[in-house]
């Protein structure tokens, strides 16, 4: 399908735009803060942290099921990796630079520079074994902070950053795996958005900029091939010299709830680190020559913009796989304040609930509270609400009794009577379903 051509560097939405709003809806709730001491970088309080966590968890285990291994790479590196890759000399002006020692030098020091993406440290690992057409493709996922100098004046809540996380990942393969590599990406893309109720997305092919490394053929070749595989994507356009300076790429636009659209998923063919990394493989012909090519592919993008987006995209008001406030039991008065505690450990899973003395490798957690304020019900119930709790349980004396508890959600008045097992049933249940 014929691409429509759009102009260089248009936008849709900048979710900047939605910053007050989403500092207040983490304000009420408590869930990150910044301060000058640190500019550009973000304190997760403990609720934010959960959700946070749940996002990296939520892609830990999609990775795996893709065929990912994660890695954990240095956060500095000597200048020199930067400038065999090509970045030192595009990149170094958004970089943080760093002085250690070094006692080869005569005095005594080195720059090193914080990473901006995984990339090299990812390729330097591919390098260190001999690699076989059998062992293609390669796949390799990382959550790292990286590090990149924005300028101060552009730094912006959790959208505009100078340390962030990424579910980074990179693929090396060989020229017959590229279509297969990439579909599956779109296919994780589109199955995740989905998850947050994220149906409209948008597909756009960045080219080759004015300021390129490379070949103007092998460039051709790689839009070529993305192209083809975005055709059977259905609709898409074209941003004329936007590509990044090693290789074209996919960019991924999603709608939030309120039609807003943000520049979130990216992938990006890369002909020239392998290049200059000079990896090698042994291919199916027994020559050792033969050279993978290097797949760039983030779902989330950072995780602290899709945070951010996903602040606006809910308002707040949190699934209850997500929330960091699933629960929350509300004792009528004193004497069912025992009754509540227990059932809170109950409805808390097993990992904190279980009787051994350390907690299981796996198992399920529900964050759970218990408000037992002298103020009355109503008035809990209406800060329960305010706070964003998923789940309002209420306990006295005929709950007690009869060994039920009185559920009603964050947006439904309707009261049900359950056992705690059932109760724990549900939130089993819609946490499976993300929901």
């Amino acid at each position: 399908m014929r691409p429509r051509l759009i102009p260089r560097g248009l936008r849709w939405y900048s979710v900047d735009s939605a910053t007050n709003q989403a500092h207040a809806i983490s304000t009420k709730q408590q869930l990150y803060t910044t301060d000058p001491i640190t500019p550009g970088s973000v304190f997760f309080l403990p609720h934010g942290t959960r959700i946070f966590n749940k996002l990296v968890q939520f892609m830990k285990h999609q990775q795996t099921r893709y065929g990912f291994h994660e890695v954990i790479t240095p956060l500095i590196y000597k200048t020199k990796l930067y400038q065999q890759s090509g970045h030192w000399e595009n990149y170094r002006d958004d970089m943080f630079k760093v002085v250690g020692h070094d006692s080869s030098k005569d005095d005594g020091l080195h720059e090193y520079g914080l990473k901006p993406m995984n990339c090299p440290g990812h390729c330097m690992i591919f390098d260190k074994f001999e690699r076989s057409y059998n062992d293609l493709p390669v796949r390799f996922s990382d959550f790292s902070s990286l590090h990149r100098n924005e300028a101060s004046g552009a730094l912006s809540g959790l959208t505009r950053v100078r340390r962030f996380h990424q579910d980074d990942g990179h693929i090396f393969c060989d020229m017959p795996q590229i279509e297969s590599e990439i579909e599956n990406t779109l296919k994780l893309i589109k199955d995740t958005y989905k998850v947050f109720g994220i149906d409209q997305i948008e597909y756009f092919l960045s080219t080759r900029p004015e300021k390129y490394i490379g070949d103007v053929a092998t460039w051709d070749d790689a839009e070529r091939q993305l192209a083809a595989v975005l055709d059977k994507q259905g609709q898409w356009q074209e941003r004329p010299g936007d590509g990044a300076f090693y290789g074209p790429k996919i960019d991924v636009l999603l709608a939030d709830a309120f039609g807003k659209k943000h520049q979130v998923g990216t992938i990006q063919l890369d002909f020239q680190l392998p290049q200059r990394f000079n990896l090698k493989y042994v291919g199916e012909d027994g020559n050792h020559n033969h050279q993978p090519i290097l797949i760039h592919r983030a779902v989330f993008g950072s995780l602290e913009r899709f945070f951010a987006i996903l602040l606006d995209h809910y308002q707040g008001k949190w699934p209850f796989w997500l929330n960091p406030r699933q629960a929350v039991i509300l004792p009528v008065n004193e004497s069912h304040i025992e009754a509540a505690e227990k059932l809170q450990q109950r409805l808390s899973g097993d990992i904190v609930s279980n009787e051994a003395d350390l907690a299981p490798m796996t198992g399920h957690h529900f964050y759970v509270d218990v408000d037992k304020r002298s103020d009355t019900i109503g008035s809990r119930i209406k800060e329960a609400v305010q706070k964003g709790y998923s789940y309002i349980l209420l306990i006295g004396d005929k709950d007690i009794a009869n060994g039920t508890v009185a559920i009603r959600s964050r947006d439904s008045r309707k009261v049900e009577n359950k056992s705690a097992d059932e109760v724990y049933a549900m939130f089993q249940q819609l946490e499976s379903n993300y929901q």
